[in-house]
């Protein structure tokens, strides 16, 4: 593996039409202010999954950090990405802590991290075609939408007899304003200020929340500028791994995509990585799980990033890496993050979980799945009802939930009904 840079140009100017390839750069101080946006672009949606989900901000962006460093070394600093939290985890995260504590969720993240991992190491040997065939876009989108509408309910909270209250429900007025500055800014804004519509969200409902006394500081307050993250030793819970397991699926699919993604607006073929870049998301998730961090994805915000300046140097990323890196090293930030109150999380979650839904439904059009085909209609349909019902099933000490079923559904359906309509010549072609 060789890490350094070629110089692109003179190092300040893109040709029209050219772009900054993974192995060129900038000059160093150009190459540093694009690494600090990816740090901003990753930031929103790195640290609304432990918010979401209890974790220790300071923590997940530990790991985050350490996880985008170990992809560029496996995938030979060949393919630029940064690995951020993956909201597939949301769910599996907060049944698994509900019923069996944190430490169980955070065995059921290391547990996904391994499978992934050996499958990064099949793809590499055995190449990426297997995976398309087993997960043609109509099975891969409606995982991707039910993981999105299964947390719908969520988003909505709960009140409890005391009438404490999370969610949505926690501060209406706090949520409506968080919701409706992430959608004015969306068509207020283009470039990177449009797509950091959910940070900026997040910081104007954090600001109302604030002169409404609805954030406590006292944490912040108590924690100090310098110092480790809070780790937390996994445990194993045979009844929550179903929960996490279905992961794995989404996680293969974001990453194959990742990889499209940088060849098409690169113009080189990087599908003898795809192996690699499974590997790495898995050893990055396996790290996660080891310490107590959220479970790593490559991060579509980041793409957005080098599409808008045609920057697409790994540089970038070991400057994003490293500076993710020192900001995990202050526990009062972490405290900070960690204070962002429901009234907001519940305004920002409506529209996270919803647009995780449409992103299946993307995955549909992208691929152009004809729902006219009976197998095609049924895979969608059934699965989706599975996982926004949250179907449950119980099996000796094994609790599959909506997203599991789902999952499986999805997969069984296809496969099943495919191969009957093949037997029968009632399939079409």
């Amino acid at each position: 593996m060789r890490i350094g840079w070629q110089l692109h140009g003179d190092g300040a100017r893109i040709t029209p039409g050219e772009v900054v390839a993974p192995d060129e750069r900038l000059s160093w101080p150009r190459t540093i202010g694009i690494g600090l946006q990816h740090i901003v672009a990753m930031f929103g949606a790195t640290f609304l999954v432990p918010t979401i989900t209890g974790f220790d901000p300071g923590t997940t962006l530990f790991f985050s950090a350490i996880g985008t460093i170990s992809f560029l070394l496996i995938t030979g600093n060949k393919l630029p990405s940064y690995l951020g939290s993956s909201f597939a985890f949301i769910s599996p995260i907060l049944a698994a802590t509900a019923s069996s504590g944190q430490s169980a969720a955070i065995g059921g993240i290391l547990a996904t991290g391994l499978l992934l991992t050996l499958v990064g190491v099949v793809v590499h040997f055995a190449g990426p075609r297997w995976i398309q065939v087993a997960m043609p876009p109509v099975v891969t989108g409606v995982i991707v939408a039910l993981i999105g509408l299964n947390l719908a309910p969520v988003a909505w909270g709960t009140c409890d007899e005391q009438g404490i209250c999370t969610g949505f429900q926690a501060s209406p007025v706090t949520a409506v304003i968080t919701l409706a500055s992430i959608i004015l800014i969306q068509v207020l804004f283009r470039g990177l200020v449009g797509r950091l519509a959910i940070l900026l969200g997040v910081v104007i409902g954090y600001a109302v929340a604030t002169l409404r006394g609805e954030v406590d500081f006292s944490r912040v307050g108590q924690a100090d500028w310098v110092g480790l993250p809070h780790f937390v030793a996994p445990s194993f819970d045979p009844g929550v791994l179903g929960l996490f397991l279905p992961v794995v699926l989404v996680l293969i699919a974001e990453n194959v995509g990742h990889v499209k993604s940088v060849a098409a607006m690169t113009g080189r073929n990087y599908d003898p990585l795809t192996g690699r870049a499974l590997l790495a998301d898995g050893v990055a998730t396996t790290l996660a799980g080891l310490g107590g961090g959220s479970g790593t994805t490559t991060y579509a915000e980041n793409i957005g990033v080098m599409a808008a300046s045609r920057v697409y140097s790994t540089a970038a990323y070991w400057v994003a890496a490293f500076g993710a890196l020192v900001l995990s090293l202050s526990p009062k930030f972490g405290a900070l993050i960690a204070s962002v109150p429901d009234g907001v999380i519940g305004g920002v979650t409506t529209m996270l979980y919803g647009m995780i839904g449409i992103l299946g439904a993307r995955i549909w059009v992208q691929g152009k799945v004809n729902f006219s085909d009976p197998v095609n209609l049924t895979t969608a349909a059934v699965p989706l009802v599975i996982g926004i019902a949250n179907f449950t099933w119980t099996a000796g000490d094994l609790q599959f939930g909506g997203i599991a079923l789902g999952t499986a559904a999805a997969l069984v359906i296809y496969h099943v009904m495919g191969a009957i309509g093949r037997w029968r010549g009632t399939a079409e072609a």
